[in-house]
C-alpha cells in the first residue's frame, strides 16, 4: 500500500495550453515532459457500495498495460488530499479481486459480486517532474472528459502529486502557478465527479463537524486538525453558493468562517505571526462581506415574509419586499465574485502553505488542560457580560450573542474531550440562549436595514413594519430573561 499525497487544481482549457508554454516550468523541470492517454474504467455496486465507503475500484490502461486501483481512507486537508493506494499491473480488462487482497486492498463485505462499470474517465496527462523547493513534484496536466450513461463531465485539471520533500512545497508551487494563470483548488476529485453523473445528483450539501481530538495529541496538532476541518467544511459548500443551487450552501459557508475565526483567534496565541494574522484578517473581511448579505435574506425570509402573508393586500409592503429583493440580490452578487474571486484561491492556498510548515509546538502542557483555559475564559466572558446587563440596549446584547457564539464554538471545538452527556446538557441550554439572541440581533439589524430605505413613499409601510418587530422584540426580552437565569443556574461542563 502507498500513500498518495496530491494537490488538485481547476484550470480552464485555455489557460492550460498557456501554462504549458510558461518557462517556469522548463525551469524546475528535471526530466523531458511526456504525454500519456489514460482511459479509466470505474467500477461499483448498483447501490454504490464502495462510494458509501469512501473508496474508488478502477481499471486504467496506459498505453497497453491494464493497472487495477484501489483507492480509500485518508485524509482532505486545506485541499491537499492524501488517500491510501493499492495498485499493480493486471494482464486485461479484467479485476483480479484475488491480487487485490493479496497486496491488502481490502472491499466491503459482500460487494465481490455485484461489482460492475459505472462510468469511465477518457483523458490525456502531460507529466511534468520538477524540483521545487527542495521537493520533487509531479505536475499532471489533465484534459478529457468523465461519461457515465448518456451523461459527460469535462476534465480540465492540474495535479501536484508529491514524489519526495515536503507538502508544504506543493501549496508553494500552487500560488506560483497562480500568479500565472487564473486556477481554483479543487475539492472533488475525478471519481466523485463521476459518480454525480452516474446518479445525476448535486454535491450535497456539507454539515460541518469539528474533528475528534485524541487527549494524547500534542496541542499544535490539535489546532491544527480544527482547522483543517473548518476549511474542508466551506470547500464542500462553495460550489453549491456560487451556483445558487441552495441558500443552505451559503449559509454553511458563512457557519464554516465563523467556526475558522475562532479556531484562528485561538492559534494565534500559539504560533503567533504576520502570515497567521494576515490570514485571520482576510477571513474576517470575508465573514462581513458574507454577513450582509445574510442580513437580507434574513429580513426578507423572517421578517417580511410573514407580515406580508397576514396582510397580502398592502401594496406598500409588496413594494417594499421587491425593494429588499433588488438589495438582496446586489449582495449576493457581491458574494459570489468574492467566492469566485482568485483571492479566495489564494487564500487556500495560503492556508495550506502556513499548515504545513515545520514549526515547535508553541503551547506546552497536556491538550485537555489547554481546552479547559480555553472554555473557563469564553465562559467567564459570558457571565460577565451577561450579568452586567443594565438596560435593554440592543448593543448589549449584540455583544453577549458574540461572547455565547465564541463560547458554543470552543465547547464544539473540544467537545471531544468533555463528557459527552454533560456537553450536551450544557450547549443544549447554551443554544437555545445563542438563539434567542440571534433572533433579537436579527431585529436590530432589520431595523437598521430599513431606516437605510427611508423616505416620503415608504415611511406608513415601514413604520408598520418597525411597530411588529418592536412587539417582537418585546416578547424576546422576556424569553431571554427566563432562559439566563436557566443558563447561569447549571454547572459548567468542563
Amino acid at each position: 500500500m502507498a500513500v498518495e499525497t496530491e494537490l488538485k487544481l481547476h484550470i480552464s482549457p485555455d489557460k492550460l495550453q498557456r501554462l504549458k508554454r510558461h518557462p517556469l516550468l522548463r525551469t524546475h523541470s528535471i526530466e523531458r515532459a511526456r504525454t500519456l492517454k489514460l482511459y479509466s474504467i470505474y467500477y461499483d455496486t448498483a447501490e454504490l457500495a464502495l462510494q458509501q465507503h469512501a473508496m474508488a475500484l478502477r481499471l486504467r490502461r496506459v498505453g497497453k498495460q491494464w493497472l487495477q486501483t484501489l483507492k480509500g481512507g485518508g485524509q482532505s486537508s486545506a485541499g491537499l488530499h492524501q488517500r491510501n493506494e493499492w495498485e499493480m499491473p493486471v494482464p486485461a480488462e479484467q479485476l483480479d479481486l484475488e491480487a487485490l487482497k493479496l497486496s491488502g486492498g481490502k472491499l466491503p463485505h459482500g460487494v465481490r459480486k455485484h461489482l460492475q462499470p459505472v462510468f469511465v474517465t477518457d483523458f490525456t496527462r502531460n507529466v511534468r517532474l520538477l524540483d521545487f523547493g527542495g521537493a520533487q513534484i509531479e505536475l499532471c496536466m489533465d484534459s478529457g472528459e468523465i461519461r457515465a450513461g448518456q451523461g459527460m463531465c469535462p476534465i480540465s485539471e492540474l495535479e501536484l502529486e508529491l514524489i519526495s520533500g515536503e507538502p508544504q512545497q506543493l501549496f508553494r508551487l500552487a500560488l506560483k502557478l497562480l500568479d500565472i494563470v487564473p486556477l481554483e483548488v479543487e475539492h472533488t476529485s475525478k471519481a466523485e465527479y463521476g459518480y454525480r453523473l452516474f446518479s445525476a445528483s448535486r454535491p450535497e450539501v456539507g454539515k460541518g463537524r469539528f474533528a475528534e481530538l485524541q487527549p494524547a495529541q500534542d496541542i499544535s496538532s490539535a489546532l491544527q486538525t480544527l482547522i483543517a476541518s473548518c476549511l474542508s467544511h466551506i470547500q464542500s459548500n462553495v460550489g453549491g453558493a456560487r451556483l445558487k443551487l441552495d441558500e443552505e450552501y451559503l449559509h454553511q459557508v458563512r457557519v464554516g468562517l465563523r467556526r475558522l475565526r475562532v479556531v484562528l483567534s485561538v492559534t494565534r496565541r500559539v504560533h503567533p505571526g504576520p502570515e497567521l494574522n494576515a490570514l485571520y484578517l482576510q477571513v474576517s473581511v470575508l465573514c462581513i462581506a458574507l454577513g450582509r448579505s445574510r442580513d437580507w435574506d434574513v429580513l426578507i425570509t423572517q421578517t417580511l415574509a410573514p407580515i406580508c402573508t397576514r396582510l397580502p393586500d398592502h401594496e406598500g409592503l409588496r413594494a417594499l419586499l421587491n425593494t429588499c429583493e433588488q438589495m438582496r440580490n446586489k449582495q449576493h452578487a457581491g458574494m459570489e465574485k468574492s467566492l469566485a474571486s482568485q483571492d479566495f484561491q489564494r487564500l487556500l492556498l495560503r492556508f495550506g502553505a502556513w499548515m504545513y510548515e515545520a514549526r515547535p509546538d508553541g503551547a506546552k502542557g497536556a491538550l485537555a488542560s489547554f481546552a479547559s483555559k480555553i472554555l473557563n475564559k469564553r465562559g467567564n466572558q459570558v457571565l460577565t457580560i451577561g450579568n452586567a446587563l443594565s438596560t435593554e440596549d440592543p448593543k448589549q446584547f449584540h455583544e453577549l450573542r458574540i461572547a455565547c457564539k465564541k463560547l458554543r464554538y470552543s465547547l464544539e471545538m473540544f467537545g471531544s474531550l468533555l463528557p459527552h452527556h454533560k456537553l450536551k446538557a450544557y450547549l443544549n441550554k447554551l443554544t437555545v440562549l445563542q438563539d434567542i439572541l440571534g433572533t433579537m440581533n436579527d431585529i436590530a439589524v432589520a431595523h437598521r436595514l430599513l431606516d437605510e430605505l427611508d423616505n416620503a413613499a415608504r415611511h406608513d409601510t415601514l413604520t408598520l413594519v418597525h411597530g411588529w418587530m418592536e412587539h417582537d422584540y418585546a416578547e424576546h426580552i422576556m424569553l431571554f430573561n427566563k432562559s439566563w437565569a436557566g443558563f447561569v443556574a447549571q454547572t459548567k461542563c468542563w
